[in-house]
């Protein structure tokens, strides 16, 4: 007699994977793929000299050795959010004074990953409302619909997310009375995932603003994610949205050393209004006490001594000329096909392109085509939410350009293009009933 089924909470039952895992698993188990999809870092770029010295100072004081192998503090190491807290506002051109800011306001997560994860249980019940960019971040989206939250979506162009629309859309909450509903604004504002585009300057004061202005009966946060801001390769260093909240009351600002740094160290913070970090403290000392006290140790010392900064500064120029190669491959591949165009991004690690005519969906003729030839890309449907009818845009790619060497991009680009002609040709059946879904979340 089989047992008794096992019973799940609701939110279990919400909880699915992430839609990349496929992608992930087939790269995985055929290594002349070229992938474009997982958003991987570099590997050869990965500061192991760096974190191997650091760990050696460390290990040789046997005082500093036993502090980093016990356990730490549930907000994390005072050391690393005191430098954090200065390194975020020297990028801003600020003290922590004039924000309003001290290390008190900072914590220390397990990636970037954990702190969206903490903020939901913080502030969401089901049936409420986040208001996205569109295309957004589709792993976030994913902890979105575990607990229970209704996305809404909000048009793009190359300002990134348009302050106009949001207002529209608040108002239209407002008017309908479900604006109680609405807990957070969430952006990716830093070269953006999935697009690559950048909030521009004039908008960041004007999102604080909006913020505020519809906090009537309840505050509504600003959740930035800068997971690629120091991952920028032309043009100035635009102040952070958090600059625009001079009393720490409307902006979460999350950041991660996962993409400048590593990810193996599993390492984000967050600067937070106090009722937010005390909320989320509270939650984070049942999940783990605090996040691996090595790693913070190890980080805190890279900042210290300058090989932070340096790595960083490293880091760009491969990146760089990783998306120069990805660029130009794609004006060569694709600069002739009718209804092809990508956004050139400023920083981080995605270009998305655009194929107007051709289903780059998962259940559409692209992806087997693309699989065909041998290269995998993200469909840009992932990133969206349905609208009132159910439709999501479904001729959109991201391609990461992360993980693949620089031999491996441009060779990649000319596998899709080759697809995109075999589909335009009519030679590229359906997807087969494949599912295209489940993946493991990739930390930030």
């Amino acid at each position: 007699m089989p047992p008794a089924p096992l019973p799940r909470s609701e939110k279990s039952r919400r909880t699915t994977d992430s839609p990349i895992t496929y992608f992930i698993q087939k790269a995985l188990d055929d290594p002349g793929l070229i992938s474009f999809a997982a958003g991987l870092v570099d590997e050869a770029s990965l500061p192991a000299a760096e974190v191997g010295a650091a760990v050696a100072e460390i290990m040789a004081d046997p005082a500093a050795a036993r502090a980093a192998l016990q356990y730490g503090s549930t907000q994390g190491l005072p050391r690393l959010r005191e430098l954090v807290l200065d390194h975020l506002c020297a990028a801003d051109g600020v003290t922590p004074a004039e924000l309003n800011l001290t290390p008190a306001d900072v914590t220390i997560t397990t990636g970037s990953q954990q702190l969206l994860y903490l903020l939901g249980e913080v502030l969401f019940d089901a049936g409420d409302v986040v208001l996205c960019e569109a295309p957004s971040y589709f792993v976030y989206h994913s902890l979105l619909q575990s607990h229970g939250v209704r996305v809404l979506a909000v048009p793009m162009d190359d300002g990134g997310m348009r302050v106009d629309a949001l207002e529209a859309l608040l108002e239209r909450l407002r008017r309908s009375g479900e604006l109680p509903r609405v807990k957070a604004v969430y952006t990716v504002d830093y070269f953006q995932n999935p697009t690559g585009l950048t909030l521009a300057a004039d908008r960041r004061p004007e999102l604080v603003d909006l913020a505020r202005r519809y906090s009537t009966d309840h505050r509504i946060l600003v959740v930035e994610d800068a997971a690629y801001r120091e991952l920028r390769y032309s043009g100035p260093d635009l102040p952070s949205v958090k600059r625009f909240d001079p009393g720490n009351e409307f902006v979460v600002y999350a950041g991660t050393f996962s993409k400048p740094c590593a990810p193996g160290l599993k390492t984000g913070y967050a600067v937070m209004p106090p009722e937010v970090t005390d909320a989320v403290l509270h939650l984070k000392g049942s999940h783990d006490f605090g996040s691996t006290n090595l790693a913070q140790h190890v980080l805190a010392r890279l900042l210290a001594s300058g090989a932070y900064r340096r790595h960083v500064g490293t880091l760009r120029g491969v990146y760089r000329a990783k998306r120069d190669l990805m660029l130009a491959a794609l004006d060569r591949e694709f600069g002739d096909l009718p209804g092809a165009s990508w956004t050139v991004p400023a920083g981080g690690m995605f270009v998305w392109l655009t194929l107007n005519g051709i289903d780059t969906g998962p259940g559409g003729p692209l992806v087997p085509a693309a699989l065909a030839a041998g290269v995998l890309y993200v469909p840009g449907e992932f990133g969206h939410v349905p609208d009132e009818a159910g439709r999501v845009p479904d001729d959109g790619c991201r391609l990461c350009f992360g993980v693949a060497t620089a031999d491996q991009i441009p060779e990649g680009v000319r596998r899709l293009r080759e697809a995109a002609d075999l589909v335009k040709a009519g030679g590229a059946g359906e997807a087969g009933g494949v599912s295209l879904v489940g993946e493991a979340l990739l930390p930030r």
